[in-house]
């Protein structure tokens, strides 16, 4: 019984956290597959390497393993909490280091420090492989929208709305009910969404911004676009379908930008 209210309370615990989880299971493993192929020869033979070293065989295996470590480790779990997200909705969409990301606990510096520690090889391969898994998932997150959206609806988190006669938030419809709705398996999503190595080879790309806090604001701004908050508490079928597009161009972006972001970082 002990154990079933701990587990009860656990589960509570990652269900409650504000902005938690990004686009879901699904969605991570999209960023990772779309940025795999757009690997160049020397990234993807040390990402491979790395991942070999648990017997992992690609990037979408690590892609949600940020997530599941709140569960698996508490105290690594709790430590990397706030690395998920960033709130800049109420300061114009504009990242300041200072104000919006105190202590560097936020997911534009997490991303910049775990790169940091990927790309040291005087680490040792498990402090390499562990910056790598936080890395692909945090690049997922920071281009889920809600997640770099307002702190005073925790990323969309406390905004109720009725979906189908069932009752959720903003945030959830934009972790999994956008990309849901189309109705695709991961295999055919990744194939709709497969994007061309000419993206990623000329700086005016529009995947060309490098730098995270870049991204952030690009999310927020799509966050606090008109129409992404309701008028009205129920929404349908047309509000995801207006909206999907947006959430698949993110995600996109998202594979596109690890892709950059592990090619630089492994030279």
């Amino acid at each position: 019984m002990h154990r079933l209210i701990a587990a009860l309370i656990i589960a509570y615990a990652l269900f409650a956290a504000p902005a938690a989880y990004a686009w879901g299971p699904l969605g991570h493993r999209l960023v990772a597959r779309l940025a795999e192929p757009l690997l160049t020869p020397p990234a993807r033979a040390e990402v491979q390497r790395l991942l070999a070293t648990e017997g992992l065989d690609s990037l979408a295996d690590v892609a949600n393993w940020a997530d599941d470590v709140r569960a698996n480790d508490p105290v690594l779990g709790k430590q990397s909490a706030k690395w998920h997200y960033i709130n800049i909705g109420e300061h114009a969409c504009t990242y300041d280091a200072a104000s919006a990301c105190p202590g560097g606990d936020c997911v534009v510096e997490a991303i910049r420090a775990q790169a940091a520690i990927l790309g040291d090889r005087a680490r040792s391969d498990a402090e390499r492989l562990q910056a790598l898994k936080f890395l692909v998932h945090f690049v997922g997150d920071i281009h889920q929208p809600m997640h770099a959206g307002y702190a005073r609806d925790r990323g969309g988190n406390t905004v109720q709305l009725n979906l189908h006669g069932e009752g959720t938030n903003l945030h959830a419809v934009w972790d999994g009910r956008l990309l849901a709705s189309a109705r695709l398996d991961e295999d055919a999503y990744a194939r709709k969404l497969r994007l061309d190595p000419a993206d990623l080879s000329s700086d005016t790309s529009p995947y060309a911004p490098v730098a995270p806090e870049a991204w952030a604001e690009l999310s927020c701004q799509t966050a606090t676009a008109q129409g992404v908050y309701p008028r009205a508490a129920k929404i349908d079928n047309a509000y995801l379908q207006r909206h999907r597009p947006t959430a698949e161009k993110q995600v996109q972006a998202g594979g596109a930008r690890l892709a950059r972001l592990l090619n630089e970082t492994f030279g």
